[in-house]
């Protein structure tokens, strides 16, 4: 590929970190994709200033919270998150002067709520395996907490538009530049789906030729929902942050041409052979989403084609989990 057309970085000085997100770089893979003549190249989300993609969410929905009057100087920013969107919350939140209060899955890794503590957030673990309705949940405990505390609002990513509309205006656009308009498959997965739905459909206005396809933990109910229109059973799965039991109002669905399911071990093995192969440091949903990249792009089996897939976020959150090889043969993952 050419140099990309998009400005060079850093070149001036920022007046905060928040005008340091997006612009993140587009990488060719290439020792894991030996023997597929398609070329599969990557959006390493891990380069914004939080580590995650979830970077680019945080401040558009703080500011759209503030352009409603919504959220007033001194307010409290409360939210389910599994870690990475409570960061970017987070870090806007350091910037602008609020509070923050996170209530987080107990599956969440150690690391994660250490870093969102580090940021100045409370953090409330709660269990991973209560039904979404149930007042343990963390999306429902969050929920209390917003309507309890004074000058509070819910961040509300699984139904807050300002989070797909986010990829939309930076995550598309890049992708769009970065490629020269030569992308014909996107492969993301969705947890919120702002991601996924926000730069496909943003993408797909460009070149409705495009197709974009999402990788879904064994154990969420988006693949079979996407198939069959039902929801079908959900289960426990170790991917943090992808999938779901219930259906968000920021996942566009029409957006989606399909999902496929990936396995926890594939995901976590492909995510510690980007980090060996690559030198991309990534967690487990980066390797649930190269693995399915990598799939597509055989099936491609075209070298004019262009597939991305996006690399969510840094593998530092999963030092204790997915690269612990302890933890790995506990989990029946070695």
């Amino acid at each position: 590929m050419n140099q990309v057309t998009a400005p060079m970085r850093h070149q001036k000085a920022y007046d905060n970190v928040l005008q340091t997100i997006g612009w993140t770089p587009l990488i060719r893979l290439n020792r894991v994709t030996e023997g597929i003549r398609t070329p599969v190249y990557v959006k390493a989300e891990f380069f914004n200033p939080g580590g995650s993609v979830k970077d680019r969410i945080g401040p558009a929905i703080i500011e759209a919270a503030e352009r409603e009057g919504r959220l007033k100087p001194g307010g409290v920013i409360v939210e389910g998150t599994s870690g990475n969107t409570g960061v970017g919350l987070a870090l806007a939140a350091a910037v602008k002067g609020y509070r923050c209060i996170f209530t987080s899955p107990d599956k969440m890794s150690r690391e994660k709520v250490k870093l969102l503590e580090a940021f100045g957030a409370e953090v409330i673990v709660t269990p991973t395996a209560v039904p979404p309705d149930h007042p343990d949940n963390y999306v429902m405990m969050a929920r209390r907490i917003a309507e309890e505390t004074p000058n509070a609002i819910l961040a509300n990513q699984f139904y807050n538009q300002a989070n797909p509309e986010a990829h939309y205006r930076s995550t598309g656009p890049e992708l769009w530049e970065q490629t020269e308009g030569r992308i014909t498959h996107l492969v993301a997965s969705a947890g919120t789906g702002g991601t996924i739905s926000g730069t496909g459909k943003y993408l797909k206005e460009r070149n409705p030729a495009i197709r974009v396809i999402g990788a879904d933990p064994d154990g969420s109910v988006y693949a079979n929902y996407k198939r069959t229109g039902e929801l079908g059973e959900d289960h426990p799965y170790k991917v943090e942050g992808v999938g779901n039991d219930k259906l968000p109002e920021t996942l566009w669905f029409d957006v989606v041409d399909e999902f496929r399911t990936i396995t926890d071990k594939d995901a976590f093995d492909m995510a510690r052979r980007l980090t060996r192969e690559e030198g991309l440091f990534v967690g487990g949903s980066a390797g649930l989403i190269a693995t399915l990249a990598l799939q597509v792009a055989r099936e491609v089996d075209d070298p004019d084609a262009l597939v991305v897939c996006i690399l969510p976020d840094t593998g530092e959150r999963y030092l204790s989990k997915l690269y612990d090889d302890e933890w790995m043969r506990d989990n029946d993952m070695m």
